[in-house]
This record gives C-alpha cells, sequence and structure tokens, in this order.
C-alpha cells in the first residue's frame, strides 16, 4: 500500500526541518540508539595526518565503515596499523555533520585472530629454517618425465579437477593418482601425512604434489602444522607444493622441492618437459622423414644412372652403337664425295663464265647496243625530229635559218619549213623593235 505524502504547503514549519535539523536528529539516534561495541575488520584507506589523528576503513566482503583514531587515542595503542591487518576495534558511533557521514570512534585495537596465526607461522618458520628444513642443499629436482603422480588433495574440490583439466589439455601421457584427504580444518594435517606415508610405502610414484585452492589464512593453515611440513622435508619422493594462490605461501612451499603458485601451475610444470620433448620428437620425425626421402631419391637417381650405363655395356647397345658409327660414317662419306664433285662443277662454271663474257660475240653485242643507243639519241636531236613534233625553221632569202627578230626586215621575203614542206611568207606590219 502506497504511503501518502502530505503537502509541505499545508505543514506548519515546525514540520519541516532543515538539512542540519534533521542530521542531528539523525546524529542523536545513532549516538543515543547504538552502545559502543567491538567492530571486527580489515584496515584499508589508512591515512595518518600530521596531527597525530588516523583515518582509516574497516570492511570485509560486505560493507565498509569509516572510522577515526583520535591521537590521544592512538598514542595508546600496541597494535601498529598498516593495509590489509585484521583487527577488533572498540568504539562508539557518531556523525560527522557536515558531510552528513557516520563513523566510528575508536578508541582501543586488539590483532584479530589472523595476526596470532601469523605470528605462529613466523615463529615456525624461524625454528625450522634454524633446523636446515627450508636449506637449498635439501631440493632435489623433480623428474623431466614422471610416469606416475600422486596427487595429495581433497577429491571432490575444484583444485584437482583443475590439475587433471589441464594436464588432459596438454596431452600428458602419465598417470595420476589422487590420494584423498582433508585440506582443511581439524585432523587435515593428520591425514596428508598418512598419504605422504602410503605414497612413500606403495613405491610407485615419480612425483607427489600436495596442495589445494586458496582460502583465507586460517583456511590454509593445516599446511603449516608442524608434522605435516616436517613430513614433507622428510618424503622419499620429490614433492611439488601446490596451495592456494599466487599471494599464498605457506610453510609445506618452503619445505617442498618446488613451489607452484597454484595447482594448475603445478600440471603445467609437469607436463611442460612433456610437451618440449613431444614437439622435439615431432620435429625429429619430421627430418627422419625429410632425410630417409633425400635418401630414396638419391638412392633411385644411382639406380637410374647404374642402369643407363648397364645398358650401354650391353652387346645389343655395342651393336647400335656400331651401327650409328657405320651411319656416320657413310653420311660423312657422301658428304666428301659431294664436296669432291661440286668442287670442280663449281670451277668449271666460274670459268664459263669467265670465258663468255671475254667472247667476241658479247662484245659486239654490247658494241652494237651501244650503238643504237647513240644513233637514238642522235636521231632524236635532228631537224627532221623536232619538225616532226611540230616545230617550223623560217630561212631567209639565201636559205640560211633566221633565229633572232631583229634579223627580219619589214617587207622581207621569208621561207617557213616544216616536216611536211616550205611555205613562203613575208614580214608585213613589223614594228620595230623595243630598246
Amino acid at each position: 500500500m502506497a504511503t501518502a505524502i502530505p503537502d509541505p504547503a499545508e505543514s506548519p514549519d515546525r514540520q519541516v526541518e532543515t538539512v542540519t535539523e534533521f542530521t542531528r536528529r539523525v546524529k542523536a539516534v545513532l549516538e543515543e540508539g547504538i552502545r559502543p561495541c567491538w567492530v571486527r575488520g580489515e584496515v584499508s584507506n589508512l591515512r595518518a595526518q600530521a596531527s597525530g589523528h588516523v583515518y582509516f576503513s574497516l570492511k570485509d566482503a560486505g560493507a565498509q565503515l569509516s572510522s577515526v583514531l583520535f591521537r590521544g587515542d592512538a598514542a595508546r595503542q600496541s597494535v601498529p596499523l598498516r593495509e590489509g591487518i585484521q583487527v577488533i576495534a572498540y568504539g562508539e558511533v557518531s556523525v560527522y555533520e557536515l558531510r552528513g557521514q557516520y563513523q566510528l570512534i575508536v578508541r582501543a585495537i586488539v590483532e584479530d585472530g589472523v595476526g596470532r596465526l601469523q605470528r605462529e607461522f613466523e615463529a615456525l618458520k624461524k625454528k625450522l629454517s634454524a633446523e636446515g628444513l627450508f636449506a637449498p642443499e635439501r631440493k632435489r629436482p623433480i623428474p623431466a618425465l614422471p610416469l606416475t603422480v600422486g596427487f595429495i588433495t581433497s577429491p571432490t574440490g575444484a583444485a584437482v579437477r583443475d590439475f587433471m583439466r589441464i594436464l588432459t589439455r596438454r596431452g600428458w601421457r602419465g598417470r595420476a593418482v589422487v590420494l584423498p584427504a582433508k585440506v582443511q580444518g581439524p585432523g587435515a594435517a593428520a591425514e596428508m601425512v598418512e598419504m605422504l606415508a602410503l605414497a612413500a610405502g606403495l613405491g610407485i610414484f615419480d612425483l607427489l604434489v600436495i596442495g589445494r585452492g586458496g582460502g583465507s589464512i586460517e583456511d590454509l593453515w593445516a599446511f603449516n602444522e608442524e608434522p605435516l611440513v616436517r613430513a614433507v622435508a622428510a618424503s622419499p619422493v620429490p614433492i611439488i607444493s601446490a596451495v592456494g594462490h599466487e599471494i599464498d605461501f605457506t610453510l609445506c612451499d618452503f619445505a617442498a622441492d618446488v613451489r607452484a603458485e597454484t595447482p594448475s601451475g603445478a600440471a603445467e610444470l609437469i607436463s611442460s618437459h612433456f610437451i618440449a620433448c613431444a614437439e622435439r620428437a615431432t620435429r625429429a620425425g619430421k627430418a627422419l622423414g625429410e632425410s630417409l626421402e633425400r635418401t630414396r631419391v638419391r638412392a633411385g637417381e644411382r639406380l637410374d644412372h647404374a642402369r643407363s650405363r648397364l645398358r650401354l655395356l650391353t652387346p645389343s647397345a655395342m651393336i647400335e652403337r656400331g651401327w650409328l658409327r657405320l651411319d656416320d660414317c657413310s653420311n660423312r662419306l657422301g658428304a666428301a664425295l659431294r664436296a669432291a664433285v661440286h668442287a670442280p662443277r663449281q670451277r668449271l662454271a666460274d670459268a664459263r663464265s669467265r670465258l663468255e663474257r671475254a667472247s667476241p660475240s658479247v662484245r659486239l653485242q654490247f658494241a652494237s647496243e651501244r650503238l643504237r643507243g647513240l644513233a637514238r639519241r642522235l636521231e632524236g636531236a635532228s631537224a627532221a625530229s623536232v619538225l616532226n613534233r611540230g616545230f617550223a625553221v623560217v630561212r631567209d632569202e639565201q636559205g640560211a635559218p633566221v633565229t633572232r627578230r631583229k634579223q627580219v626586215k619589214p617587207g622581207q621575203r621569208l621561207a617557213a619549213e616544216f616536216a611536211d614542206g616550205t611555205v613562203p611568207v613575208r614580214a608585213d606590219g613589223l614594228q620595230k623593235p623595243e630598246t
């Protein structure tokens, strides 16, 4: 059912609050209604001011709470605050009116249980390290190609599924055996110690992996328990520790021969050398095939060459070569005979040609042709030939040719000679030539 909203214009002024009034009312409700208490959370956004006040947030997976530790309270604390530390803080709720933000005024801080576990972790690590359990010279190299690998882990966890999936995807050809054990909670370390002893007694494993997925320090604490760490260090079979995520470290990581960041990383480490060997085998097989093919080709060429030489040495081949030489000699003889006949014939033809050119009849024929040519030229230049082409010759009374107009006198009798006869003419109307 919807809530009825009153009209602010109809409300008395005393029912309309300012922001400051409303915030002060909220502050009063919070500070009076929530008593001072302990709050557990992780420190983040830590800021230490020059004034001595310390501002930070307390957070968990679901929320965060703004907190302040004033200078006087901060000076009394024995827990050094740092990012990521898990603490329990005692204080009361207050409202910072200028921002309308509530915050926790912290009066005291103690470390949460994680801090205690961290101190135990460091103490045991120091103790075992002093005994030499983590010394590099104790580490053994893991087998390059392990045939049987045992994985000590929970059979129902995601770690074993990721481990097997990686090995399958990368084509690993070995055998993986899951040695089931609890990996968290009371009795987990003891079960994993039993599995280590069982693996050593069976004597079938080339490599062991011990691990689980990530979690909090409490979740991973079984891998920090002293009996399990000592059992890992004393194992006769090389061990890879694959506990948690990349940022998680346990004492088993230091005691094992090799540390993998995750169970998937352990699977990749186990199969990496196998993949490299498989690739080398593939390349070697390809190179061997190519070498065999080249050898086969060369052998075939040598066989063909031997066959050719053998064919050349057979009696039939020798007879064929004899026929070829005979045909060659026959061709060369025929060419020599034709050349012997052709050369004298050519010389005879040359002599005949020279004799014909030196013959008197030929010279007489050339002279006659020349004389006829001269006659034709002389005939073309004769007066009769000129008259036949339509010209006429003018002669005076004495029969001499008149070649210039100035030689003609008015009334002079002349004769015009044509090709077919002579016609008498008289020069009448002759005008005086211009000078």
